[in-house]
């Protein structure tokens, strides 16, 4: 066997690890760890206020998207902090979280 089909048959060993690896973190990859299914849930009932605010005239089209925005920058940096801890957040990112919840929340209104 040449020096070429010993590197290539390491490469391709390589490459199937690999792969066999990314299969198996994503089965152990779990969408709804608790503090993130809180987190989400209070996302999803202040995108309904938003909308809600909206309807009733209490705030502007510009308003409301402004809110979806910041919003959506939570749900970013939730999905991020969960990519960066297989999948779960820590209570200490849980209270960011919450802290950047409640700042959009009392911006929302009643």
């Amino acid at each position: 066997m040449n020096s070429k089909s010993k590197i290539l048959i390491a490469v391709m060993s390589l490459s199937l690890a690999l792969g066999a690896a990314t299969t198996a973190s994503a089965a152990t990859w779990k969408a709804s760890h608790p503090r993130r299914a809180e987190v989400n849930a209070r996302l999803a009932n202040q995108n309904k206020r938003i909308d809600q605010e909206r309807k009733a005239g209490d705030i502007t089209k510009a308003q409301a998207q402004d809110l979806h925005a910041e919003d959506r920058g939570i749900r970013a940096d939730e999905r991020f902090d969960a990519s960066d801890d297989g999948s779960h957040i820590t209570k200490g990112e849980d209270q960011s979280l919450n802290q950047q919840e409640n700042s959009v929340s009392q911006q929302i209104g009643h």
